[in-house]
């Protein structure tokens, strides 16, 4: 079978090309490299299951190239970062909507059998509830929250007014092994892991109270499967929060990065942590109930925060120090 990864060179991405390229998939990756990096995928280059596209989903010609004869589509494509679409929420669109668009257009149109995409968590926006319940959202407080539900949106059309299989992940925190630590708009894990290791002060926005329910990246590999997989009418055609199911403080989580840090280097428990104004845009809490993806898919995610933050942190020493 072969399966199509857009932005297969990215954090996410490469996780899931690795994955599937080890498990014997014909796997092709479309990425323009915007935010993804060639040394993700440089170990698979050599490998005769695997193709790569250079192109953007901004541009409809690429994407038709890009899911000839493809089964599957895992659509990971996008323009990450709250901060990053309040700044230039154009783009964002162009990207996270327009080339969302472009995507299905041309899944469509190539007769994939089922087109699974990532979505997003802050799609709950303004909603106070906890656990977030995927029936229950409010609204969004970033342009990149609108673009996220615009494709959840899209999604749920195609389905009726094509007959397309879609599957929506929504993306709680994800963090592990080739998340970025460098540029402006580096997630908070990798950042501070690296801040961290050169004994630099890291920023917590705000005083540290606010929550999240950081997920491991093999988590989500397990939901990408299960979603490609899964064999239940009942579980197409609608979204999943794609989380472990509990949530974190900043404050215990740059406690845990301390103390996992120092077993490598003493001096990183001495590192002074430092306060900052909360962001625009950013929800305080967030925690997801992952019951439905429990029962109609199976999922049974196999890392906790703790375990999955331990293989992160000997990852980030092993290939960044």
């Amino acid at each position: 079978m072969k399966i199509l990864i857009t932005g297969g060179a990215g954090f996410i991405g490469s996780n899931l090309t690795e994955y599937f390229l080890n498990k014997g998939y014909q796997v092709t990756v479309l990425d323009n490299f915007a935010t993804g990096h060639h040394k993700n995928i440089a170990p698979f280059l050599e490998l005769e299951n695997f193709q790569l596209i250079t192109g953007d989903i901004r541009n409809s010609g690429d994407c038709e190239v890009a899911v000839k004869g493809v089964d599957y589509v895992l659509h990971q494509a996008a323009l990450g970062s709250v901060p990053r679409s309040i700044k230039d929420p154009v783009v964002s669109n162009d990207v996270n909507v327009s080339g969302f668009l472009n995507m299905l257009v041309a899944s469509r149109d190539a007769g994939v059998k089922r087109f699974i995409y990532a979505a997003s968590s802050s799609t709950y926006g303004d909603s106070e509830g906890l656990p977030k319940v995927e029936e229950v959202i409010g609204k969004p407080l970033s342009p990149y929250a609108i673009t996220k539900y615009v494709n959840e949106l899209y999604a749920a059309i195609f389905s009726s007014t094509y007959g397309m299989e879609t599957i929506g992940l929504r993306y709680f925190n994800v963090f592990g092994r080739r998340q970025d630590p460098n540029g402006a708009y580096a997630a908070v894990i990798p950042k501070f892991v690296m801040q961290f290791m050169n004994h630099e002060s890291p920023v917590i926005n705000g005083d540290g109270k606010y929550s999240r329910d950081f997920t491991y990246i093999d988590n989500v590999i397990q939901m990408n499967e299960l979603a490609m997989l899964t064999t239940n009418p009942e579980a197409l055609n609608t979204v999943y929060n794609t989380a472990f199911g509990d949530r974190t403080t900043l404050t215990q989580m740059v406690g845990l990065l301390k103390t996992y840090l120092s077993e490598f280097d003493a001096a990183i428990a001495e590192v002074p942590v430092i306060h900052g104004p909360n962001r625009p845009g950013d929800i305080p809490h967030s925690l997801a109930s992952i019951a439905k993806a429990q029962q109609l898919l199976n999922y049974s995610p196999q890392y906790s925060f703790q375990q999955g933050l331990q293989e992160a942190v000997k990852w980030y020493w092993d290939n960044l120090k």
